[in-house]
Formats: C-alpha cells, structure tokens, sequence
C-alpha cells in the first residue's frame, strides 16, 4: 500500500527518534523512489543530524 507525503513526513522524523520497523521501512522506501520532494526531505534531515550531531560534539 502506497504511503501519502504525510505520513512519509511522520515516518522520516519518527526515524530520528527510533528505529523503524521492517514495514514502516518498506513502505517509506517505496514511497521516497516515487516522490521525489519526500526524498529531499529525507536528505535535508538527515544532514541537518549530522550537523547536530557535529555541533554537540564540538566541532
């Protein structure tokens, strides 16, 4: 079953906080090969992590 943006959106910061299960997995990948504005998000989040991450290290 294909995943609206919101849920995409929900499941992307959800993966920030905790792993995801093998379903949410599944259903967010296929979503992000299909949505291309979904995946920037992903990206976007993912590197503003690593900057976070960066910054309560010290760096």
């Amino acid at each position: 079953m294909m995943i609206k943006c919101k849920e995409a959106s929900w499941l992307i910061s959800a993966s920030l906080d905790r792993p995801l299960t093998l379903a949410e997995q599944v259903r967010l990948s296929m979503h992000l090969l299909m949505c291309g504005n979904c995946k920037n998000f992903s990206q976007q989040m993912a590197q503003l992590r690593a900057i976070a991450r960066q910054v309560g290290n010290g760096e």
